[in-house]
């Protein structure tokens, strides 16, 4: 079982440059509420370790490169992101931790919906219990 979904942007370019162009409901699976980004993020410091009740998301390595954990309760998974035309998308009830970003990495993530402090499971083991229904 694999638990990373991954989407394929288009790139569009020339001599002049690259473009990747993203619309809520084609290229994203929901509507926009949120964009964030993470950057100047020191090599040895990692990042999430939480997961969400409800709220989806899209992260895009930009630039530079990390590495993503994912986790369901039972399975975990780490991908490597390095892409700016691919998307991993993101599924509520997914514990997510980034870890080994590169100089000058950017990951932009497009969220579900606005900032919600009571949508985080932040304890491992009250996500656990959550995903388990105990």
């Amino acid at each position: 079982m694999t638990l990373a979904k991954w989407l394929d942007f288009q790139a569009l370019g020339d001599e002049r440059g690259s473009l990747v162009a993203l619309e809520q409901g084609t290229s994203i699976p929901f509507e926009i509420k949120r964009i964030y980004y993470i950057y100047h993020t020191e090599k040895d410091i990692s990042r999430g370790y939480h997961a969400h009740k409800e709220l989806k998301q899209v992260a895009i390595c930009v630039s530079g490169s990390c590495r993503i954990t994912l986790d369901n309760g039972f399975v975990r998974e780490d991908v490597f992101m390095d892409n700016p035309t691919k998307g991993l998308l993101i599924d509520s009830l997914l514990w997510r931790e980034m870890h080994d970003f590169s100089a000058g990495c950017i990951l932009l993530v497009l969220a579900s919906d606005h900032y919600k402090e009571s949508d985080y499971i932040r304890d491992y083991s009250c996500f656990t219990a959550k995903v388990n229904n105990t």
